[in-house]
């Protein structure tokens, strides 16, 4: 409900112009659309007032209650991301430690995001949806009340749980409840939604760490979320079972978490533990054998939760690898610089949160133009330039950090150059990636790319946590605490962190351009 940012096929590159929506993932999802509207049969679901379901509500009511689930899932993605500074010192944690607060949320959301989406084609949408709306409401109550860092983490893998299944409902309800004729306009509001979240949760984030402390970051969302949901259970329309015939991968779903618990374990600890340490060395065996035995069981399986056909198409590949890589960037540079401008240059929360603000700005309002420019330039062309704006931006955040300048004005324009890669990239690699997937899997296509970005930004955030623990130990020649060290320090180890985004960038780019233009299978 990410990461990241509520992960759904449409991010900001779609959150504008109807026409650059129906261009996009609106048209590659048609005939899917088309499945997912409910045809008359009922899912044993029981109205909640006879007469609500007896007279027609307002279709965009339903789409206003989805919108702000998005809202709340971009939101809290990314005001976490700022809180992580604050959250280390409040709790004495190390940086391995705190940055589980995120990634806690993140990974309980991926493992379980493919889960619940075949559990709602089984069962039904509504219910669920709002079980997700309670589940993220109450652990956000749960963790505003957190004693200490582990009940905090503890409770924000409810949330993601909760998350999940807001993620898994999201975009069929919205096109479920609206004409075909409106779904554009539709989904364009859906991605609006999380747009303005990311763009709001550093500036709203660091207001409320300056204020009010750090537990409103989490109490904020819950009215909102409580009200949503009792609306939602007036509002929402009753649902079908859309297969009831459908099988559940229960094998499938038992390796799928340990999976991703023990890849980003492993990338979030290797500079705590060492990259030969027996721990790191068992876990990348634990990781390649649970991987090698899903990869074997999805392929076996009539009902696969991942479904691996898509990955037959050499542009379908390159393209979900690069939104992997584009959403680490992304979730990386979120977390470098929230330690950069709090801690490296000991800006208020207030202030670091209205600086971070500036990407997220700059990718939204980038975005629909690289949709639009795509159709014209072409795909690739487009998202290579994206990387390499990403790639100048990091070399002047870079520069401005070594140089020590007095003048913040090079880190304001970095950002936005960096967002706005980001948005040239985005809108671009998806479409291609998915015009790249079989007619017949667009459905599922849409479902891995969610589960890619989710996933990307997983790895971000535990590949910066790392690398700027590795890079504080190489700077000052031993492992510590991190804030015990000056904040020239973690600048130092900053500007390391921004090689590694740097290098991301540099693969997403030549991915993009090296792809293969593949005619796509009916």
């Amino acid at each position: 409900m990410p990461n990241a940012i509520d992960w759904q096929i449409l991010d900001a590159d779609r959150a504008w112009p109807v026409r650059d929506v129906k261009r996009g993932m609106t048209c590659d999802l048609e005939k899917d659309v088309e499945r997912l509207r409910p045809r008359g049969s009922s899912s044993g679901e029981t109205p909640p007032v006879d007469s609500v379901e007896a007279r027609a509500l307002n279709p965009w009511l339903v789409v206003a209650l989805v919108s702000i689930g998005a809202f709340l899932g971009q939101f809290d993605a990314s005001v976490v991301q700022l809180a992580l500074p604050t959250l280390g010192k409040t709790f004495d944690a190390s940086l391995e430690t705190v940055s589980w607060v995120a990634l806690a949320y993140l990974v309980s959301f991926a493992s379980c995001l493919p889960i619940f989406g075949r559990l709602c084609d089984m069962f039904g949408r509504k219910s669920l949806y709002l079980i997700g709306y309670l589940l993220f409401v109450f652990g956000s109550s749960l963790c505003g009340l957190a004693s200490d860092i582990d009940w905090l983490i503890l409770f924000r893998v409810l949330q993601g749980v909760g998350g999940s299944l807001l993620g898994a409902n999201s975009i069929a309800i919205l096109v479920s409840s609206v004409g075909k004729d409106q779904q554009g306009r539709a989904l364009g509001f859906f991605a609006a939604a999380q747009a303005v979240g990311m763009s709001a949760g550093p500036a709203v984030g660091g207001l409320l760490l300056a204020s009010l402390g750090w537990r409103w970051l989490f109490w904020v969302c819950v009215p909102i979320g409580i009200v949503a949901a009792a609306i939602g259970w007036l509002a929402l329309p009753q649902t079908k079972v859309l297969n009831e015939r459908a099988t559940f991968d229960w094998r499938g779903a038992l390796l799928l978490g340990p999976a991703l618990i023990c890849l980003v374990l492993v990338l979030n600890q290797v500079s705590a533990w060492g990259a030969a340490s027996p721990a790191t060395l068992f876990l990348i065996a634990l990781s390649v054998v649970l991987m090698a035995l899903l990869v074997r069981q999805e392929r076996g399986s009539p009902s696969p939760l991942v479904d691996l056909r898509l990955f037959q198409s050499k542009g379908f590949s390159f393209g979900a690898i690069a939104v992997l890589l584009g959403y680490a960037m992304l979730y990386g540079m979120f977390f470098l610089i929230s330690f950069a401008l709090e801690h490296g240059y000991g800006d208020s929360p207030l202030a670091a949160g209205l600086r971070l603000a500036i990407i997220p700005v700059a990718l939204g309002v980038t975005a629909p133009f690289g949709g639009s420019l795509s159709d014209r330039l072409g795909a690739r062309m487009l998202s290579g330039a994206g990387m390499t704006l990403c790639c100048v931006a990091l070399a002047v955040l870079g520069f401005a950090i070594v140089s020590q300048s007095a003048s913040r004005i090079p880190d304001a324009v970095a950002f936005a150059l960096f967002g706005a890669g980001l948005g040239v990239f985005i809108a671009p690699n998806n479409h291609a990636t998915i015009n790249a997937a079989p007619k017949n899997l667009a459905g599922q296509a849409g479902a891995m790319l969610n589960l890619m970005r989710v996933l990307g930004t997983s790895i971000g955030v535990a590949s910066a946590s790392s690398t700027l623990s590795w890079g504080i130990q190489l700077v000052t020649g031993s492992y510590g605490d991190w804030k015990s060290f000056p904040g020239s320090t973690t600048l130092d180890a900053v500007d390391i962190g921004l090689v590694m985004l740097a290098c991301m960038a540099a693969v997403a780019g030549l991915i993009s351009v090296l792809r293969p233009v593949e005619e796509k299978a009916s």
